[in-house]
């Protein structure tokens, strides 16, 4: 398959990226990502391995179509959950070992 990375042509198919890909340790997974075989990998680093380019060059979804081209299930950026925060009251009264309504 013919695709477009960092303006750049590549012929690319699904068992090269295999290939480039394996033994290559999946690195900390933060924003989007793939899964080649059975690792998920950020996809500026299989970016960056099936094109040999500075990861600076193209963007994460110029490598998300390609690999959703190819039959890869890419995934999005992993959610953060949300995080409670107490009020000054809330905190105080935890700390004396009461509990405050969360209305005053």
């Amino acid at each position: 398959m013919r695709c477009v990375i960092a303006r750049y042509p590549f012929d690319l198919t699904k068992i090269g990226v295999l290939a480039s890909m394996k033994g290559v340790t999946p690195e900390l997974v933060t924003g989007d990502s793939v899964t080649i075989g059975r690792r998920r990998y950020p996809v500026k680093q299989v970016g960056q391995v099936i094109t040999r380019q500075d990861r600076r060059d193209f963007t994460s979804g110029e490598v998300v179509r390609a690999m959703t081209r190819l039959g890869f299930t890419c995934h999005e950026q992993p959610g953060t959950a949300p995080v409670r925060v107490l009020t000054p009251l809330q905190t105080a009264s935890a700390l004396l070992g009461g509990t405050a309504s969360p209305t005053m």
